[in-house]
């Protein structure tokens, strides 16, 4: 059976539609604050479910060596989803919605940022580790899609994709990372220099 190459060219069509229509001066809020936080040591922490949390995942990953790829310089960055040892057990002990807030609460400090990825902006964990991060007196980063749900509404800045694709919206998680990623390799050797 022949493959049905107009699927793949509509996603494609739509992907780059979300993406051509979109203001990225919150993007650009974002990576100053990340560059921000290459020179003062703030901490980030990333948060997601399911997709996300894998988008998290990798982009702690790559905050923490790929743009700089020099011992030392990497971001101080924690993916809250990535123990599964730590999930499991605040899972159990103390409920699902409690698996980000509480690592928040052990880890974080004022002025650090947390960057949650979510479809919907609803899932009852991503709004715990908003509240948390409000209490801590972190800078909070929402990723999300859909209408935005509650996240949109308690982020201090929310990237909202208006899209109602689930996959999309992830995929929006991971290019907004990536762009972040190279504007940080750009300034590196400025943010070396700087680096308190």
């Amino acid at each position: 059976m022949p493959t049905d190459v107009a699927h793949f060219d509509d996603y494609a069509t739509r992907l780059s539609s979300v993406l051509k229509s979109f203001d990225w001066s919150d993007v650009a809020k974002l990576a100053d604050d990340m560059a921000d936080c290459a020179k003062t040591n703030r901490q980030v922490f990333l948060c997601g479910n399911g997709g996300s949390a894998g988008n998290a995942i990798h982009l702690a990953n790559d905050f923490l060596y790929a743009w700089s790829k020099r011992p030392g310089q990497g971001l101080r960055v924690h993916a809250l989803p990535a123990n599964a040892a730590v999930g499991t057990c605040l899972a159990n002990d103390e409920g699902y919605d409690q698996i980000f807030a509480l690592q928040l609460s052990v880890q974080a400090d004022p002025g650090d940022i947390l960057i949650c990825f979510s479809g919907s902006g609803n899932s009852p964990n991503i709004i715990c580790a908003l509240e948390e991060a409000k209490q801590i007196g972190m800078s909070s980063y929402s990723v999300l899609g859909f209408d935005g749900g509650k996240a949109k509404a308690l982020s201090t800045v929310a990237i909202h994709f208006e899209t109602d694709d689930m996959q999309i919206a992830e995929d929006a998680q991971l290019i907004i990372g990536h762009m972040i990623v190279q504007y940080l390799h750009k300034r590196r050797d400025e943010l070396a220099k700087a680096k308190n």
